[in-house]
């Protein structure tokens, strides 16, 4: 029978972002379902449930849904952290192949649009004090254009705009959609250098806000949110 503690989905769960996230979010007493394509069943827990999806096929975030609302009950708070990139010709970024922009465009926003679409499915299923949040991992390429990984670009822009617009349409109901960017102190892109915990505290920290913030969350290590607008 599905748990009556809140559950947290994560989508793309790495051993980085997703991993901390998982963790700050089990310290608040949250059930915990991890999305992966290296996720073990086997390995579930009562208190965390692994289901094995490659995000390259929209229909695996719908099954995760399914799945969660099976095990744990539906999640209050989702995270979508999956990304793909395939570099390119910095002089020629179109030279970029069809199948390689396609299938990193559906990774980044084609399956992230689905998991916003279930989420607010869930939410409106949710008790008015359920958190009811959904945050996008994304990074400085939303505003700032990179030539050498121009698809993850697309992507992350493209999503952006998705989150944009949801956090104005749903601020009315409760539900809050937030665009995650760490960023260095003097707002240049963090990258490589992502700090899982700090995303940790941070996505917590947002779902636990009553109401919708700025949609676009820049945000430093063990600072906070910053604008850098």
């Amino acid at each position: 029978m599905p748990a009556t503690s809140p559950a947290i989905l994560i989508l793309g769960a790495g051993p980085n972002v997703g991993s901390h996230v998982a963790k700050a979010f089990a310290s608040k007493g949250y059930k915990v379902a991890l999305a992966a394509r290296k996720a073990k069943e086997a390995d579930n827990t009562p208190d965390q449930v692994n289901i094995p999806s490659d995000l390259s096929d929209p229909n695996s975030v719908v099954n995760a849904f399914s799945k969660v609302k099976a095990l744990l009950g539906l999640p209050s708070v989702v995270v979508y952290n999956a990304g793909a990139l395939t570099m390119n010709n910095a002089k020629n970024p179109l030279s970029l192949p069809l199948a390689d922009f396609t299938r990193d465009f559906i990774v980044n926003t084609t399956s992230a649009f689905v998991a916003a679409q279930q989420a607010v499915l869930a939410f409106e299923q949710l008790p008015e004090s359920a958190s009811k949040t959904f945050i996008y991992t994304g990074n400085i390429t939303n505003v700032v254009p990179l030539a050498p990984v121009l698809d993850l670009g697309v992507g992350k822009s493209a999503t952006a705009h998705i989150i944009q617009s949801a956090a104005a349409a749903y601020k009315d109901r409760g539900f809050k959609f937030y665009y995650g960017d760490e960023r260095k102190a003097d707002g240049s892109a963090a990258f490589m250098d992502i700090d899982g915990d700090a995303h940790g505290k941070m996505y917590l920290e947002l779902a636990e806000e009553k109401e919708q913030g700025p949609w676009q969350q820049t945000f430093v290590k063990n600072v906070g949110y910053k604008n850098f607008a």
